[in-house]
């Protein structure tokens, strides 16, 4: 089993899983089609974190940046993510989308996903980040009526966007990109940041497993 591997695992991991359109043209593709090539990798990875027993898995959709890209790409990555929610409601986890909602850019069959929906045994908390901003995360702090300015150290980080989603411990971005491109950055305070050359669509379960690893020889202080 996989989990005899490791003596310390992180409770919350991130995914960026980047490098779709350079896959594409690498291997000779139109730049779109390398978003429905990251679905099985996704897959792949849900087996994995269930095997391990990682308690929650977030992985970066499309950002409100990105739906400056052309109309082709646009369409092909908003049909990844909801292919890929599909994929994953009806099994063992609890499912939730995070993003504007309120956009005509967010796909509309991700609406009922926007709170959280638990499906069979609960075995995993799996955060989707959709049409999302982390200007638009912070300022549903300030938007939000609970907000008091007289507690606001207290108050803001439960009233952001995402507040339902818990720290993240280890980000991992495929595709050879050193940046975190507005990854929940109150979640991702502390985390530490593993970068995998690899495109997405080439995943494979030991490049995993080497971040893992990795993780493992980290001195996690949180500051202290």
């Amino acid at each position: 089993m996989a989990w005899q591997k490791f003596k310390r695992l992180p409770k919350h991991i991130g995914v960026i899983p980047d490098g779709n359109r350079r896959w594409s043209v690498n291997n000779g593709m139109p730049k779109e089609a390398g978003y429905e090539k990251g679905l099985q990798p996704g897959l792949m990875l849900y087996e994995l974190c269930l095997e391990l027993g990682i308690p929650e898995l977030t992985f970066y959709g499309f950002t409100q940046d990105n739906t400056k890209r052309p109309s082709i790409q646009r369409k092909a990555f908003q049909k990844a993510c909801v292919d890929a929610v599909k994929l994953l409601s009806n099994r063992d986890a609890s499912l939730l989308v995070i993003g504007d909602s309120t956009s005509p850019l967010f796909p509309t069959e991700l609406v009922p996903f926007i709170k959280r929906h638990t499906f069979g045994k609960d075995l995993i908390k799996i955060n989707f980040l959709v049409n999302y901003g982390w200007k638009w995360d912070l300022n549903k702090a300030l938007m939000n009526r609970d907000y008091q300015a007289e507690d606001q150290a207290g108050n803001i980080i439960n009233s952001i966007a995402s507040a339902d989603i818990s720290r993240v411990d280890l980000i991992i971005r495929w595709g050879n990109r050193r940046r975190l491109s507005g990854f929940l950055p109150v979640q991702s305070i502390y985390a530490d940041f593993y970068v995998v050359d690899e495109m997405w669509p080439n995943f494979t379960p030991e490049q995993f497993y080497q971040a893992l690893r990795w993780y493992e020889t980290q001195d996690v202080t949180l500051g202290g």
